[in-house]
């Protein structure tokens, strides 16, 4: 029998993703109510301009006081699409004291303060769930944190950021250079006024602390995430990785050590194989591919970003918090307890494509050559052309330590005939 009081939502924020959800709630309340067991009501909307008509949110329930919201003491569940670091750490940790279970979209605050958040959920006995703080309509969190909750992951490796994969997709397929790509994503609204977030990829390293922290059962935090943005990728690069029968992503790779005795978050640009299905995530979708022992290989694609595609996250979790309520129980909370530890990207082995510029004369690739022996690190294949004194030197390596490849690049800015670095990047996915 279905109950006939409503639960109260509190709505933080009615921006592109909050005015989504409040629509949705409202033209499928009726079905809302029949998964729930119960109907839910939109009983408020924290907003900072109270003055801006909102189709279909009756006036009455805006309001620029938010902490007097999460406050009331009737809220069932406050659900977060403000974003940023503050009041929202303050608005959650308020609404859980008061008794709410909170559904966050906030990738920054949950990759600096999830744990204390989680702390304060289970100190109240209330839910917290973030499905939509990374790649937006795709389940991701949820599949992670129960349906591989009995299996061992081992390899988080994805595209998790629309705004920097539409860039780059554009610079691969056109021939586009980075500014010229970026404008196209500015005028398309893909891109913010300023991308920093996107393009510096601090979005991106946000959401692999988050990933990696659920899959293996550790606490990682931003700044455990080794973070490198894509502004320096350039076409001569994409040049490169054509010749190598590969694109560039900018990707987000969370892993267990071989030994299984500690983990490493990083995000940055990487050659990938045109054979790897990463290759073919094509304009501001997302794409991750999830490996364990027992399921194998799992890939979840989607898009990664806008209003309804994230609020679709966010109404799938509010449904679960909103039957947890009914029934008394609580979701899972965080799970730290293998606490391994957070290896330095120096400690990080994979393979390199490093771009030389040299002097076009005898004895430069040797020299080269014994530059990459004396620090251990082997090379696959070189490839160099030369015209009028000047040359160019290719060199793709064996897998390396990033340690060791940077004791080589090191070493090798200082030969006489070494004129500079033109490109390093790393060659994933095989």
């Amino acid at each position: 029998m279905m109950r006939t009081r409503p639960l109260k939502v509190a709505l933080l924020g009615c921006g592109v993703v909050g005015s989504e959800v409040a629509r949705i709630m409202t033209t499928h309340a009726d079905d809302l109510a029949a998964r729930i067991g119960a109907p839910v009501e939109l009983a408020g909307v924290a907003v900072r301009r109270p003055s801006r008509v909102r189709e279909g949110i009756d006036p009455a329930l805006v309001t620029t006081d938010a902490t007097a919201l999460v406050k009331r003491g009737d809220i069932d569940v406050v659900v977060e699409v403000i974003g940023g670091i503050e009041p929202a750490r303050t608005l959650i940790t308020t609404a859980f004291e008061y008794g709410a279970s909170v559904v966050s979209a906030n990738k920054a605050l949950l990759a600096q303060d999830g744990a204390a958040l989680h702390a304060v959920a289970e100190e109240h006995g209330e839910d917290l769930y973030y499905e939509a703080a990374v790649a937006g309509a795709i389940p991701l969190i949820r599949p992670l944190r129960e349906s591989l909750a009995g299996d061992k992951v081992n390899r988080v490796l994805g595209i998790v950021n629309g705004t920097t994969n539409f860039i780059l997709d554009k610079m691969g397929s056109t021939g586009a250079g980075y500014q010229e790509a970026l404008d196209e994503a500015t005028a398309l609204g893909y891109a913010e006024a300023d991308p920093t977030a996107d393009v510096e990829a601090f979005d991106a390293a946000a959401k692999a602390a988050i990933l990696a922290g659920i899959a293996f059962h550790t606490r990682v935090r931003l700044d455990d995430v080794y973070r490198e943005g894509m502004t320096e990728v350039t076409a001569a690069d994409f040049a490169s990785a054509r010749e190598m029968g590969c694109t560039i992503k900018l990707l987000a790779i969370c892993e267990r050590a071989a030994d299984g005795g500690s983990v490493t978050a990083r995000v940055h640009p990487a050659m990938i194989p045109l054979s790897h299905p990463l290759s073919s995530v094509r304009g501001a979708y997302n794409a991750v591919f999830v490996e364990s022992d027992a399921a194998g290989q799992l890939m979840f694609y989607g898009p990664g970003a806008g209003g309804a595609p994230t609020a679709s996250a966010v109404l799938g979790d509010l449904v679960a918090v909103c039957r947890n309520r009914l029934s008394g129980a609580t979701g899972p909370g965080e799970s730290a307890y293998a606490a391994l530890p957070v290896s330095p990207m120096g400690d990080v082995v994979t393979r390199y494509h490093i771009s030389l510029d040299v002097a076009d004369k005898p004895g430069v690739l040797a020299q080269v050559a014994t530059v990459f022996a004396e620090h251990g690190v082997s090379i696959d294949t070189v490839r160099q052309q030369g015209k009028d004194g000047e040359a160019s030197l290719v060199v793709v390596t064996h897998r390396a330590s990033d340690a060791s490849l940077t004791g080589t690049v090191e070493a090798l800015r200082k030969l006489d005939t070494v004129r500079g670095v033109a490109s390093i990047m790393r060659v994933e996915g095989e």
